[in-house]
Order: structure tokens, then C-alpha cells, then sequence
């Protein structure tokens, strides 16, 4: 590849595609960039649309703001920039969404669990112990 900087990119893309594979979604993909209605760069990491950045000089504003504009194309209600940590693995990037959008997630987790615990709460039990065990 003769532009350094894209295959930098396409690098944390393909590392990163990998270690969700491996921890999260096994179909996770990477996408096929179609432009001015561009769905993010990977898909997979579940209700997200995630814009997967390799730079040194970080700009979170311009990485969110183009994040939750790639959600809405895909359909996807949460936004996230996913930034490469330099000098560091995969597992040490950085996720990252606006506050309005985080609010927005956590919502949707406390009513989920709520949810689950009204309707199994043996199984909401569970797995609340499996998650905080993996932490």
C-alpha cells in the first residue's frame, strides 16, 4: 500500500475487527466504504456504529460527530469512536461517545436489566455474577 497513514489505518481496522471476533461477535466485519452515506468502519459491536481511528494527532469532536452520523445511515442507535492507543495493543484502545449518547446507552442498559429481572430474574442474576467475575 503506498499511503502509510491509510494502511495504519486499515491495520487497527483489521486488528481490531479481530479482537471483537474474538471477544464479542464472531460475524463482525469489516465494511466496504461507500461514501456520503458511509455505515462506519467496522460492523458487529452490537448497536453500534463504530469509526475506527488510527492517528497521531487526535480530534475527538470531528471522530464523534462523524461516528453519530454514521450510526443514522446504519440504522445503528449509538455512535462510538474506537481510537488506537499509540505505542500500545489492541485491547488498550480507546472507545469513545459523547455524553448525550452514553446517557442514552446507560438508559438503555438500566431499563434492559430492569427488564430482565422482572421477567428472569434467576437468569438476570446469573449473569450479573458472570460480569462482574470478568472484570
Amino acid at each position: 500500500m503506498a499511503n502509510p497513514a491509510k494502511a495504519k489505518g486499515t491495520a487497527w481496522e483489521s486488528a481490531w475487527t479481530a479482537y471483537i471476533r474474538e471477544h464479542h461477535n464472531p460475524s463482525a466485519h469489516r465494511n466496504v466504504q461507500i461514501g456520503a452515506k458511509d455505515i462506519g468502519d467496522v460492523s458487529g459491536y452490537y448497536l453500534h456504529a463504530a469509526e475506527l481511528k488510527a492517528e497521531k494527532t487526535i480530534t475527538l469532536s470531528s471522530y464523534i460527530a462523524q461516528a453519530n452520523r454514521e450510526a443514522v445511515h446504519a440504522g445503528q442507535p449509538f455512535g462510538c469512536a474506537v481510537v488506537k492507543r499509540r505505542m500500545k495493543g489492541t485491547a488498550d484502545g480507546y472507545v469513545v461517545r459523547d455524553v448525550a449518547t452514553d446517557v442514552r446507552l446507560m438508559n438503555r442498559m438500566r431499563d434492559m436489566e430492569d427488564a430482565l429481572q422482572d421477567a428472569a430474574f434467576d437468569r438476570w442474576y446469573a449473569l450479573d455474577k458472570q460480569h462482574r467475575e470478568a472484570a
